[in-house]
């Protein structure tokens, strides 16, 4: 996956709801990325990291691209937020 138009589509689908882009993180092989965004005026929703999520599931084919992306607030991390998700079920 191309790196500048994996921003590109971060940073415009963090934008659109409020957020903004702190961290991109590449593992070594550039497929497994890592995305912390924040908002200034209100803490970041699950619906936010859920929007930066789908805008990258949509601009890029996963049969072509082979990627994992966890997307996450600075204040809460991936493990968080996945402890989070199972408690709501």
């Amino acid at each position: 996956m191309e790196r500048d138009a994996l921003l590109k589509v971060l940073v415009k689908a963090a934008e659109e709801r409020g957020c903004s882009l702190v961290e991109l993180q590449f593992d070594d092989d550039d497929n497994v990325f890592e995305v912390t965004i924040d908002k200034a005026d209100a803490p970041v929703e699950l619906a936010d990291c859920e929007y930066v999520h789908r805008a990258v599931l949509a601009a890029f084919d996963r049969d072509v691209e082979d990627y994992a992306l966890t997307v996450s607030s600075l204040g809460i991390s991936g493990a968080e937020a996945d402890e989070l998700l199972k408690t709501m079920e």
